[in-house]
Formats: C-alpha cells, sequence, structure tokens
C-alpha cells in the first residue's frame, strides 16, 4: 500500500526544486514534463495526460478531460504556471478527484512570486489527514 503523503511529500520536495532551478515563466507541459520524469526517476508509476472517460445519465464521453499527473496511481498532480491561482483550479481539481474517486490531489503553480504560495492540497474526503471537522474539502 503506497502513503500518500510520503508521495505527496516528494512531488513537492521535487517541485521547490525544480521552481528554485528553473524559475517562473515556463510553460506549464514543460513542468509536468520535468517534474513526471524526475518522479519515474526516484521509483513512482507516472502517467502524464492519462485521458478519462465520464459516464452521465447513460451517456459516454471519451477523454472528456485529461490529468496532468497520475502518480502511483493515487495522487492527482494539477500543474498551472500562472501569476495566481484563482479558486477554479481548485475547484477543477476536485470535480477531478471525485470523478476519478481518487481521494487528493495537489494543485502546483509555477509561475507565481513563489511555489509556496502556489501550492494546494485538495482532499476528497480522505479521512487519514485530518478529523471530519477539521476538512474543508470534504464531500458528502
Amino acid at each position: 500500500m503506497v502513503d500518500i503523503d510520503h508521495v505527496s511529500g516528494d512531488v513537492l520536495n521535487l517541485a521547490l526544486r525544480m521552481r528554485r532551478e528553473l524559475g517562473p515563466g515556463l510553460l506549464e507541459s514543460v513542468y509536468e514534463m520535468i517534474l513526471a520524469a524526475k518522479l519515474v526517476e526516484i521509483g513512482y508509476a507516472v502517467e502524464r495526460q492519462k485521458s478519462v472517460d465520464i459516464d452521465y445519465e447513460g451517456l459516454h464521453f471519451a477523454a472528456a478531460f485529461r490529468i496532468d499527473l497520475l502518480v502511483a496511481d493515487c495522487l492527482l498532480v494539477e500543474i498551472k504556471s500562472t501569476e495566481r491561482l484563482n479558486p477554479a483550479h481548485a475547484k477543477q481539481l476536485l470535480t477531478y478527484l471525485r470523478l476519478t474517486n481518487q481521494p487528493v490531489g495537489l494543485l502546483i503553480n509555477f509561475g507565481g512570486a513563489t511555489l509556496k504560495e502556489g501550492v494546494k492540497r485538495i482532499v476528497n474526503d480522505y479521512a487519514p489527514s485530518a478529523s471530519p471537522r477539521l476538512r474543508v474539502n470534504r464531500m458528502e
């Protein structure tokens, strides 16, 4: 069993190092490609631009959306390269988590003033991290 908090920590450590060495301003696809390669290098299974189908009210939509990175079959990573995140970015990731039945995702913005202000951990009813009373993104 994979410890999702350990996976998240590894992703964030690599992202911080990348941001420090590469700086802001590159395309999202560049950060995605490098982060995926570095994760594979340390032993993680990584899928880039994984397409996801949606079934809704008897209708099937193939490749309805794409996940930037799926790490170790348990962590979604959505990468941005914009001056600042907006609420729609977090909502997008939360919807991806719900539709894929995944517990945790990281929203990482490489384009802001610092990476620290550009990282959000989005939780889809993931119990081990905090009591239900403290979880902000709990789905009911």
